[in-house]
């Protein structure tokens, strides 16, 4: 037994493998493994895979990579995955800290709710204005711990062809030559709906919880609004509380993260 226990999580719809132990140190040390495991279909299946590591006093540290096995700075709803492992898994505090590549973010967990308190973006959002196949779109760049698109959509955000318009923003050449995560937003009657598109997973995922946050600023400095629900492509809500004064403010995310399932994968499934 190589020691260690393997998870099926999903924050808001956002699934991940995450590992504790002995599968945290092969999840954050081999890329090959996590683009194995992540495989829809041919694999487990996820957007990608948290190794979380018990820290001294009330921390956790986690390693996000994307199902590419590119590792990431930051990912909201991992790290709220990781927030509750590091209760329920490895005997943390309800209250407590995620150390992320990008920061260390204060987290609060009460049972599958999980909130994060998030610093400022580093600048004010940039506003763009970006052709693609013969469209055009204006859209906003903030930085919530990885870069991100936000873009306003009128009408029905369920009818937009996200799997074609998601590919050519998020690899923008005015985005440089790392892109953005995509996060397209139009109004409902109680607040947004956000569907996005992730780079490293190079598909629209159930949700982005950075993406969110980053949607929410923007939004929320264009409507004179302290507090956003937004509904996501999983049909769970994630909500942003501004921390101040939007978009250049803190900002608190909270939302729901499950564990789904204790894993056995076979040699077969691990490359061996």
């Amino acid at each position: 037994m190589r020691g260690g226990e393997l998870y099926k999580v999903e924050g808001a719809g956002n699934d991940f493998l995450l590992g504790t132990g002995a599968w945290a140190d092969r999840l954050a040390s081999d890329p090959a493994l996590v683009r194995r495991l992540c495989r829809r279909r041919l694999g487990l299946g996820a957007d990608g895979t948290l190794a979380v590591f018990a820290e001294e006093g009330s921390a956790v540290r986690v390693v996000y990579r994307n199902s590419d096995g590119g590792e990431a700075a930051f990912c909201a709803n991992g790290a709220r995955c990781a927030a509750r492992a590091g209760v329920q898994l490895l005997e943390k505090p309800a209250e407590l800290v995620v150390r992320t590549a990008w920061q260390d973010i204060p987290a609060e967990v009460h049972g599958s709710l999980v909130t994060l308190d998030l610093p400022a973006p580093p600048a004010s959002p940039e506003r763009l204005q970006l052709a693609a196949a013969g469209r055009q779109w204006e859209a906003w760049a903030v930085e919530v711990g990885v870069p991100h698109l936000v873009v306003p959509v009128a009408g029905d955000l369920g009818e937009l062809e996200v799997e074609r318009w998601g590919p050519l923003l998020r690899a923008h050449p005015d985005l440089g030559p790392e892109g953005a995560n995509v996060s397209f937003v139009a109004a409902t009657p109680g607040g947004a709906a956000v569907r996005s598109w992730e780079r490293g997973v190079e598909a629209e995922t159930l949700s982005c919880g950075s993406g969110v946050v980053a949607t929410a600023l923007v939004w929320m400095a264009g409507h004179d609004l302290g507090t956003l629900t937004c509904s996501t492509r999983s049909g769970q809500a994630l909500i942003v509380d501004a921390l101040g004064t939007p978009p250049l403010c803190r900002a608190r995310l909270t939302g729901p993260a499950h564990f789904l399932a204790r894993i056995t994968p076979t040699e077969e499934l691990e490359g061996e």
